[in-house]
C-alpha cells in the first residue's frame, strides 16, 4: 500500500566504498530488498550473494520496521543480526556479505537528488543499485584477505585454527555457500576414491560434519590432472560430466570450484627441478547452490589463494615433518644410551684373561655388541654379535640375543642355547633378521670352548704368528631353521691373544673403494705380537681410519681382544 505524507520522505542511503551514495525514496509497504525484479523488489541489490527475496520495510504506526524475509546470511541492523526490528535514524542495515553495501535508514529525506519508486495500477519503476563484483572495492576487499591469509603462516595459532580461518577467507574471497579442505587418498600422489576431508565450513564460518559433504570427485580429478584451478559456474551447461554426476545431482550444486595445492618445488643439483611442481598437498573445493555464483571470479585471485593456502599448508607439514624428526632423534637417543648402557662398562681384567673392547656403530644405534661375563670364578663367557641391517630393528635384536646369551651365566648349555635361538628367529621369520655370531668360553686352564654361527673367524696370536682359530663355514642364527650348532675345543697357551671383530673392520673402504681387507688386519697384528691390549686395539682403529681416509663407512665396527694369562699368571 502507498505510504501515508507522514513517511513519504523516508530514505534508505545506500554506502558502497569507492561508489557515490545513493538516495532511495520509500513509498511503499511494504518495500522490498532483493536480487532481480522477478520478486517484485523495489530495491534491487544486483549482487549474486543476495538473495532474491531478501528484506522488507514495513510501515508500523509513525514508525519503520525491518524484517529478514530469507537473505542466507542473515540480516543485521547495526551489527546484530535480526529477524526484525523497529528502525530508528542512522541505524546500518548489512547482509552478512563482505564487500557488498550498507544501507542507512533515514528518517527525513535528505535535499541531494535522490532515487524514488513509483507504484501504479498499470506501471511500477524501481530503483537498482549495481553491486560492482571485482571492482575496485571487491578487489581491495580480496587482495585484504588475502594479506590476511598470507598473516595466517607466521601466526602461533593451532594448526586447526589457522586452517579454518583459511578455508573461511577462500568462502568469503569467492562467495561460495560452503568450503572443503581435502587431503590426498592414501596413494599420497593423486586423489583416489579413498580422498579425506579434513575440514568443512559453511559460509557463516560455522564448522560442518566433514561426513556430510560429498565433494564432486570429477571436479576434483580434473583439478589434479590439469593442474590448475577448475571453475564450473552453471552445472546445467557444464561438459565433461559434471552436470550428470551423482554427487552434483544428488546436493543439489550448481557451481563448484576446486583450486589444486601444491607444495614450493625445492632447488637441488638438478636445476630442472626448480621449475616443477612439488608434492600435491590438497585441494579447496568450494560449492554453491547458485548457478553461475563463481562466472564472475578473477582467476589471478584463485591462483594467489591457491598459492597461500599451499604455503600455509606446506609450512605446517614441514613444520610436523621437524617436530617427527625431532621426536625420532629423542627416541635414536634413547635407544642409543639404552644399547651403550648394554655393553660391558669399563671391562676389567680376570685371573685368567685380560680383555678390551670397543663398537663404533655408523648410526645412532648398531647392529653389533660384544660382552664378556663370568660363568664361574674358574670359567669366563665372550661373545661378538653382528646383526642384519641397521637402525633400531637390529638394535632391538641384538638386545634380545644379549639378554638370551647372557643366561649362559646361570649353566645353560650353549649349544642348547644356540639351537633354541635359531629355531625361534626362524619360526618368526617376520622378523626378517638374523646374526652371526662367535662365542667361547675359556677355562682358568687355558681350555677354549667355542660355537661359530657365520661370524668371521677370530685371528689367533701365538708366538709371533697369526692364525685363523676355523676356516669351515657355518649358518648365522636365524637364517635356516635346520641348523645345528656344536662346540669346538682349542687347547691356549699363556700369553695367546684372540682378536674378535665384525666385518665393518676388514670391510672398511677407502675414497677409491678399496676394503681395508683381511689380509691388511693379519699383517698389521703379526708386528703387533708384544703390544698390550689397549695398544693393540688402538693401532687397529688407527689404521682403520687412516686407510679410509676421511670416506663414510657404511657398517658398524666392533672390536673385541682377549689374552689368556695362564693359570695365576700375571700378564
Amino acid at each position: 500500500m502507498p505510504l501515508n505524507t507522514t513517511t513519504s520522505d523516508i530514505a534508505l542511503e545506500v554506502v558502497l566504498p569507492g561508489v557515490p551514495h545513493q538516495f532511495v525514496l520509500v513509498t511503499e509497504s511494504p518495500f522490498l530488498i532483493g536480487r532481480g525484479s522477478e520478486n517484485g523488489n523495489h530495491l534491487r541489490l544486483e549482487d549474486q550473494r543476495i538473495s532474491r527475496r531478501c528484506a522488507a520495510l514495513v510501515a508500523e504506526g509513525n514508525g519503520y520496521r525491518l524484517e529478514d524475509r530469507g537473505h542466507r546470511q542473515g540480516v543485521f541492523v547495526n551489527g546484530e543480526k535480526v529477524k526484525h526490528k523497529t528502525l530508528e535514524d542512522g541505524d546500518v542495515i548489512y547482509f552478512g556479505v563482505d564487500d557488498c553495501c550498507e544501507i542507512i535508514f533515514r528518517s527525513s529525506a535528505p535535499k541531494p537528488p535522490m532515487q524514488e519508486t513509483h507504484s501504479g495500477p498499470e506501471t511500477r519503476s524501481m530503483a537498482a543499485v549495481e553491486l560492482p563484483a571485482g571492482g575496485s572495492s571487491g578487489g581491495l576487499g580480496k587482495l585484504n584477505l588475502l594479506l590476511e591469509a598470507t598473516a595466517l603462516l607466521h601466526s602461533q595459532l593451532p594448526l586447526e585454527s589457522v586452517l579454518g580461518t583459511m578455508l573461511d577467507h577462500a568462502i568469503a574471497i569467492t562467495h561460495a555457500d560452503r568450503g572443503v579442505l581435502i587431503e590426498p587418498g592414501s596413494s599420497g600422489s593423486a586423489l583416489s576414491e579413498l580422498f579425506r576431508v579434513r575440514l568443512a565450513r559453511g559460509s557463516g564460518g560455522e564448522a560442518l560434519p566433514a561426513q556430510s559433504i560429498t565433494p564432486s570427485q570429477t571436479a576434483l580429478r580434473q583439478a589434479v590432472n590439469q593442474q590448475a584451478t577448475v571453475i564450473k559456474g552453471d552445472l546445467n551447461l557444464a561438459d565433461q560430466g559434471l552436470d550428470v554426476a551423482q554427487s552434483i545431482v544428488a546436493q543439489l550444486l550448481r557451481s563448484v570450484v576446486a583450486i589444486p595445492l601444491y607444495a614450493m618445488p625445492r632447488a637441488n643439483s638438478d636445476a630442472s627441478i626448480i621449475a616443477k611442481r612439488g608434492q600435491l598437498l590438497g585441494v579447496i573445493y568450494l560449492d554453491s547452490k547458485t548457478p553461475a555464483a563463481f562466472s564472475g571470479l578473477d582467476r589471478q585471485i584463485l591462483d594467489a589463494l591457491g598459492m597461500e593456502a599451499a604455503s600455509i599448508l606446506d609450512n605446517a607439514r614441514l613444520v610436523e615433518q621437524e617436530r617427527e624428526r625431532q621426536r625420532m632423534d629423542q627416541e635414536l637417543a634413547i635407544a642409543r644410551a639404552i644399547q651403550q648402557a648394554m655393553l660391558p662398562q669399563g671391562l676389567h681384567d680376570f685371573p685368567h684373561l685380560a680383555v678390551t673392547g670397543e663398537q663404533l656403530p655408523c648410526n645412532a644405534v648398531g647392529g653389533d655388541y660384544y660382552d664378556v661375563f663370568s660363568i664361574s670364578p674358574e670359567r669366563t663367557a665372550f661373545l661378538i654379535a653382528d646383526v642384519s641391517g641397521k637402525g633400531l630393528g637390529a638394535a632391538l635384536l641384538t638386545t634380545m640375543l644379549q639378554g638370551a646369551l647372557s643366561a649362559m651365566s646361570l649353566g645353560t648349555d650353549p649349544v642348547r642355547v644356540f639351537n633354541h635361538i635359531n629355531r625361534f628367529l626362524c619360526e618368526h621369520s617376520e622378523v626378517g633378521r638374523y646374526a652371526t655370531l662367535f662365542f667361547a668360553i675359556i677355562d682358568d686352564d687355558g681350555t677354549l670352548e667355542f660355537i661359530n654361527a657365520g661370524h668371521p673367524s677370530p685371528l689367533l696370536l701365538r708366538r709371533g704368528t697369526v692364525s685363523e682359530l676355523y676356516t669351515i663355514g657355518s649358518f648365522p642364527v636365524g637364517l635356516v631353521a635346520q641348523a645345528e650348532y656344536t662346540a669346538t675345543t682349542l687347547k691356549l697357551e699363556p700369553g695367546d691373544t684372540l682378536v674378535l671383530f665384525s666385518d665393518g673392520i676388514v670391510e672398511a673402504q677407502n675414497p677409491d673403494r678399496e676394503l681395508f681387507g683381511f689380509p691388511r688386519l693379519q699383517d698389521l697384528l703379526a708386528n703387533c705380537q708384544e703390544a698390550s691390549l689397549d695398544t693393540l686395539k688402538k693401532r687397529i682403529l688407527d689404521s682403520v681410519e687412516e686407510f679410509s681416509r676421511g670416506a663414510s663407512q657404511s657398517d658398524d665396527m666392533t672390536l673385541l681382544i682377549a689374552r689368556y694369562r695362564g693359570s695365576a699368571q700375571a700378564i
